[in-house]
């Protein structure tokens, strides 16, 4: 049994330099999240992937590429995706072919990303949308958690088909408060039942489809004091013991600003992975800290393999488990077969 590796880090340029080797080889590191800057065009891309998975093949390469704004590869031939809200309001006009439309945007969004060697995206949005929050926005599908969860349910099913694992975020809801937790804390002060009753309930009724979920920067104060990634009661109790939720936990990432506040004292990033291991993230991801040549992301990978020795968190094999569960099982399509493939052309012409 390999060792659990629950860090989840990036890198600063196009290709990789001798330092990212050398903390890819780390056997703490699992992943690698890429971003904009990552990227150059397809041929670049699937280079860096390839020497990635040199170094480890079972390092897991992660982005967000959910459509719309949020989406890192926008150029030579990668598809424009819609946002969310695009497939909520084909429901409005017509649900049956929304759904089937949103299977068709699954397939597109997994299947370009895996034919340049990305294995994983951090998709679909569960958050409902409740018209505040300016962070969430067009990136839901709905208000309506039923609506959400089907649309979801059919994305997730084009992603299996392309061979890609899927992520529900923000769990348990981001879409009630307005704050952006990039920059601070919100605080969510409805109840366990009304968020229960409605942010919550997709993770419900999804957890035979979900196989990894990431939780807010938000804090519930009527469920717990921490932010829902640091909170065993959310995590833990309620996440995995209440909604039967088996797959891989991430927390968010750590360098934002509610990650960094827990117990109302500001804690370093070491301490803020300690803390959500704990509570029951599976990896914890810290995103853009290798542009100013990575000083944050090496006292990362000491701390957290001090802490390792010190018994300050455990390495747990069932975390490791889900954690190669996200690896796709089957190989790829090679990105000039995919554009002539029968079910990617077929897709193509559902896309909203």
């Amino acid at each position: 049994m390999s060792q659990h590796a629950p860090l989840i880090i990036d890198i600063a340029g196009l290709s990789l330099s001798k330092t990212d080797k050398r903390r890819l080889k780390h056997p703490l590191t699992g992943g690698i999240i890429l971003f904009a800057r990552n990227w150059e065009n397809r041929a670049q891309l699937t280079a860096l992937c390839k020497d990635i998975k040199k170094i480890r093949a079972d390092l897991l390469i992660c982005v967000d590429h959910e459509g719309g704004r949020v989406q890192r590869f926008k150029t030579d031939g990668f598809t424009h995706l819609p946002p969310m809200r695009a497939l909520g309001e084909l429901w409005l006009k017509d649900a049956m072919a929304a759904t089937n439309a949103a299977t068709a945007c699954g397939y597109v969004l997994g299947a370009e990303l895996r034919s340049c060697g990305v294995d994983f995206s951090f998709t679909p949005v569960l958050d409902l949308d409740f018209g505040e929050s300016s962070v969430i926005g067009d990136r839901a599908f709905a208000r309506d958690p039923r609506v959400v969860g089907l649309l979801a349910k059919s994305l997730m099913h084009g992603l299996l088909q392309s061979g890609m694992a899927n992520c529900g975020k923000h769990f348990p809801g981001h879409g009630f408060v307005k704050a952006d937790s990039h920059t601070d804390i919100p605080v969510d002060k409805r109840s366990l039942k009304a968020i229960l009753a409605e942010d919550a309930a997709p993770y419900d009724w999804l957890n035979t489809t979900l196989t990894s979920v990431m939780p807010a920067h938000v804090i519930y104060p009527k469920v717990d004091a921490r932010p829902a990634g640091f909170s065993e009661k959310w995590l833990t109790y309620i996440l995995r013991g209440q909604l039967g939720f088996g797959g891989a936990i991430f927390s968010d990432d750590l360098s934002m600003a509610g990650a960094r506040i827990i117990d109302g004292k500001e804690v370093n990033y070491t301490e803020a992975a300690v803390v959500a291991l704990n509570a029951g993230c599976d990896m914890v991801l810290l995103c853009n800290q290798s542009v100013d040549g990575g000083k944050a992301v090496d006292e990362l990978l000491d701390g957290m393999a001090e802490g390792l020795l010190k018994g300050a968190w455990e390495a747990l094999e069932s975390s490791e488990l889900r954690r190669l569960d996200l690896l796709p099982a089957t190989p790829a399509i090679a990105w000039d077969e995919l554009m002539v493939h029968p079910a990617y052309m077929h897709a193509m012409g559902l896309i909203p």
